[in-house]
């Protein structure tokens, strides 16, 4: 089922896969934004952690991730959140080719 996007502030969109193979947990990402259950989502090979509120935790989460070899874009990537309210974004990750 897709996730349907926050439109107060940015997400940030991970591929379960590549969020598994360098061992990061739920748990680590909870302590490093304070995150609560309904801003940790996952379906399928998408997760989507967000509205993220904290911009500078949200810079050293991104620049940790490129740290433990994720690669933006291909990997992950922020998306602004800054579109109206009245328009819903709904996303869902396809299936891993690796």
């Amino acid at each position: 089922m897709p996730l349907k996007l926050p439109t107060t502030a940015p997400a940030l969109l991970i591929r379960r896969d590549a969020f598994e193979r360098v061992g990061l947990t739920r748990e680590g990402i909870d302590r490093w934004l304070n995150t609560t259950p309904d801003e940790f989502r996952v379906e399928g090979n998408l997760i989507v952690v967000g509205p993220i509120y904290d911009e500078d935790g949200l810079q050293s989460l991104v620049a940790a991730l490129e740290d433990q070899g994720l690669i933006y874009f291909d990997d992950f990537f922020e998306m602004p959140g800054s579109w109206p309210e009245w328009l819903a974004v709904w996303v869902t990750g396809e299936a891993s080719a690796t």
